[in-house]
């Protein structure tokens, strides 16, 4: 069955007006509201068909569907666009960050209060942490076991961290050197958040014999250089409440426990989803975390100078006006990158 640009057309319909009202949308609804240039009849087999293919769901017998997460997913990737933003709302978020601008930990915590309050989401602020700022000088990898391994991390400064690793497969002293030394040429002179997904791919090519081991060691590292205090922040944690989806009271206080866990939200925020630009975009189901597996996360990472100052991520249903955040994140990296 194709997926026409007449079907795009209705999905991307649905998607809106089920952000907007949060009520199953009908074919009629559809016909009369967007000029599509064909009939309720039409546009009613199509959903039959957009359902068939897993992007519409029938919650009742009656006639509306809303998106399931694999709709949300096609119109996040393929269908999403800009919406504007009000002359007010651009005004505050430049007057946020010019009051902030030298203070990069104040420009992202405040701003991400004041876009809270603009999106009515839960937004969560990162700031880089001064962990994450350590430059790794020297790696070495010491076997203290049949299948463990120590690892030790000199940084710049002369820190010392190390971890323990257990191995699947037993690795001599000679083989723990090499990979040792290997490390250390790929990562010396880098801090952590220089680990990025294209180096990590590299190093395990490199060293792909042990590209297992590496998966584990690189994780170690990157727990072990950022576990001290971590610039977190929460706003607008009750917005969740305002969404019928989190009426119920188990669910909505499952939600705030989960906010409590500093520990959890930053792992949380750190889900691989769908990719644009400075944006990620966790769906559902994409969200490591089974709480928030009923909820979307967006994050934008911004840049000053290719120097990480922060993230900032919008957490709310999955019907969330995705368009509206996206349009958000971005006003806000077009202002901070002319600073």
């Amino acid at each position: 069955m194709e997926l026409n640009d007449r079907k795009l057309s209705i999905l991307e319909a649905i998607v809106k007006d089920y952000i907007e009202t949060a009520e199953a949308i009908g074919s009629r609804t559809i016909s009369k509201k967007h000029n599509l240039g064909v009939s309720a009849a039409t546009i009613r087999n199509e959903m039959a068909d957009l359902e068939e293919l897993g992007y519409l769901i029938q919650p009742h017998t009656s006639a509306g569907r809303v998106p399931s997460e694999k709709g949300y997913k096609l119109y996040v990737d393929l269908l999403m666009s800009k919406s504007e933003l009000t002359d007010n709302e651009k005004s505050l978020i430049e007057q946020c960050i010019n009051n902030n601008v030298t203070h990069i930990k104040d420009l992202i915590h405040e701003t991400s209060k004041l876009l809270s309050q603009l999106t009515n989401y839960t937004t969560v602020a990162v700031t880089k942490s001064v962990a994450n700022q350590i430059i790794i000088r020297h790696i070495q990898l010491v076997g203290i076991g049949d299948n463990k391994v120590l690892l030790i991390v000199v940084s710049d400064k002369g820190d010392i961290k190390n971890a323990d690793l257990c191995t699947n497969v037993y690795l001599d002293q000679s083989k723990l050197n090499l990979i040792s030394d290997n490390l250390t040429r790929k990562l010396s002179g880098k801090a952590i958040t220089d680990l990025d997904d294209k180096l990590i791919a590299f190093i395990k090519y490199e060293i792909s014999e042990y590209s297992t081991f590496i998966d584990q060691l690189l994780d170690a590292l990157n727990l072990n250089m950022a576990q001290e205090e971590l610039s977190l922040s929460l706003s607008g944690a009750t917005n969740i409440f305002s969404y019928p989806e989190f009426n119920d009271v188990l669910k909505a206080r499952s939600f705030l426990t989960m906010l409590e866990e500093k520990e959890v939200v930053a792992n949380m925020i750190k889900s691989k989803g769908i990719q644009k630009e400075n944006i990620n975009i966790t769906i559902g189901s994409d969200n490591d975390c089974e709480i928030a597996q009923d909820c979307s996360i967006v994050t934008a990472t911004y840049n000053i100078d290719k120097e990480l100052v922060g993230r900032i991520s919008f957490i709310g249903p999955t019907r969330m006006d995705y368009s509206k955040v996206y349009s958000v994140v971005n006003y806000m990296s077009l202002l901070i990158n002319k600073k």
